[in-house]
C-alpha cells in the first residue's frame, strides 16, 4: 500500500492510475479506522480498480470547546488495518497540505447546514464541505464512498456536488453496527462501560419510532416523543435532537415520502448521532461489517 503525504505524490500516483485505466474509489476519513469504515473500503473494491483512503482530522470542523485535540489519531494500527484489506493507498496530508497559506474560500451549503446538527455546531458543516470539497478535488476519484451514519453530511456533500456540478459519484454504504445495536463510531472509545450501555438507547429508540410508524403511526410529534421516552428512561438527558425529516431534503414536510428519524445526544461528555430510516426492515448489521 503506498503511503501519500503531499500534493505532488499523489498527482504521480493519480497519473499511473489514469495511464493503466483504473478508476479510483476515495473513502475521506478522519482515522481511528474501525469495521465501518473498511465497509466503504469494501463497497469501493466492488466497482473501481483502484482504492485510496484519506486520513485527515479537519481542524475547520471543530468549534471551540470540541474534541479536536482529544480525537483519536491512530495511523500505525489504521495503516495495518487498510493493508490487511487490500487498500491501494493511504492520502496522509497534513494541514498546509491541505490548507496552504493564504486561502480565502470556504463552502456553506445553506440552508441545509444549519440545521439539526449545524444548529448546535455552527461553522461545523462549512469546515465539512469545504475539505471535502478540497480533497475531491486533489484526489479527483470516479466514486467517492460515505457512511451514512452521519446522514445530514451525507445529504449535504452530495447536495454540494450536484450544485458545483462536480465530476464524481457520491456513494453512500450502510451504517455498520455492534450486535446490541450500537453505531459503529470512532467516538465510542470514548464511553465507559456505563455509558456504552446507555449508548444502545439511540438504537432502540429509533426501533421504537420505526415500528409505530410501519404499525400506521404518521404524526412526526408522536414518533419523536416516542424516540425521546425511550432516551429518558434510559438515563440520557442531554438531547440535541430527536426528528422525523424527508430521507432525501432533510426539510420537516415528508408526507406521502421516505421518512429518516435521527438522533443527536450526549452520553457521558460524548456527543452520539445515529439515523433509520422508518420504512424499511429493521437490522442490527445494517452494513457490510
Amino acid at each position: 500500500m503506498k503511503v501519500i503525504k503531499d500534493r505532488e505524490t499523489l498527482d504521480g500516483w493519480l497519473e499511473e492510475c489514469n495511464r493503466q485505466g483504473d478508476e479510483v474509489g476515495f473513502i475521506p476519513t478522519m482515522g481511528a479506522l474501525h469495521a465501518g469504515h473498511l465497509s466503504l473500503v469494501a463497497e469501493a473494491q466492488k466497482s473501481c480498480s483502484k482504492t485510496i483512503v484519506s486520513i485527515f482530522v479537519n481542524p475547520t470542523q471543530f468549534g471551540p470547546g470540541e474534541d479536536f485535540a482529544q480525537y483519536p489519531r491512530t495511523f500505525t494500527e489504521d495503516r495495518a488495518k487498510l493493508e490487511e484489506v487490500g487498500c491501494d493507498a493511504v492520502f496522509l496530508p497534513s494541514t498546509e497540505t491541505v490548507y496552504p497559506p493564504g486561502g480565502q474560500t470556504f463552502i456553506r451549503v445553506e440552508p441545509l447546514a444549519s440545521q439539526l446538527c449545524g444548529a448546535s455546531r455552527p461553522g461545523h458543516f462549512q469546515g465539512v464541505a469545504t475539505v471535502v470539497s478540497i480533497l475531491l478535488n486533489l484526489v479527483r476519484p470516479r466514486r467517492a464512498y460515505f457512511g451514512v451514519k452521519d446522514y445530514q453530511q451525507f445529504t449535504l456533500i452530495k447536495q454540494m456536488v450536484r450544485d458545483l456540478a462536480m465530476a464524481v459519484e457520491v456513494v453512500g454504504v450502510a451504517i455498520v453496527r455492534e450486535q446490541d445495536g450500537l453505531a459503529l463510531s470512532s467516538r465510542n472509545s470514548y464511553l465507559t462501560a456505563v455509558e456504552r450501555e446507555q449508548a444502545t438507547a439511540l438504537y432502540r429508540a429509533l426501533t421504537a419510532a420505526k415500528t409505530l410508524y410501519q404499525d400506521g403511526e404518521s404524526d412526526s410529534k408522536i414518533l419523536e416523543d416516542s424516540a425521546r421516552q425511550v432516551l429518558l428512561a434510559a438515563g440520557i438527558e442531554k438531547i440535541d435532537y430527536v426528528e422525523v425529516r424527508h430521507s432525501e431534503t432533510l426539510v420537516k414536510e415528508w408526507s406521502g415520502q421516505t421518512p429518516v428519524m435521527l438522533i443527536a445526544a450526549k452520553v457521558g461528555k460524548t456527543r452520539l448521532i445515529d439515523n433509520m430510516l422508518l420504512n424499511q426492515e429493521t437490522a442490527i448489521n445494517e452494513g457490510n461489517g
